[in-house]
């Protein structure tokens, strides 16, 4: 499962959703300022208190720019295999 920690005025979340809505992926998306969740509260869930916080199959990857990364080098696909 993929979860994205967003704000709906950021930029790398827009184009992280993008992505994974190019290649097919579902993904489930936390409005951190509709759910009332700080920064603080963010990274302690996710490790970081930047926006998008992107989860995989429960382990946090970073945000956009890592995603794309694993993307690139094609281990975003394999990291997908193991919720399967």
């Amino acid at each position: 499962m993929v979860i994205i920690y967003s704000a709906s005025w950021c930029a790398p979340c827009r184009f992280a959703k993008q992505l994974l809505n190019e290649k097919g992926i579902k993904f489930e998306e936390i409005d951190i300022e509709k759910e009332n969740i700080s920064r603080q509260d963010l990274l302690k869930i996710s490790g970081g208190s930047t926006v998008p916080q992107i989860s995989i199959n429960d382990n946090f990857i970073g945000g956009y720019d890592s995603l794309l990364l694993l993307d690139q080098s094609g281990k975003l696909e394999k990291l997908l295999w193991l919720q399967n």
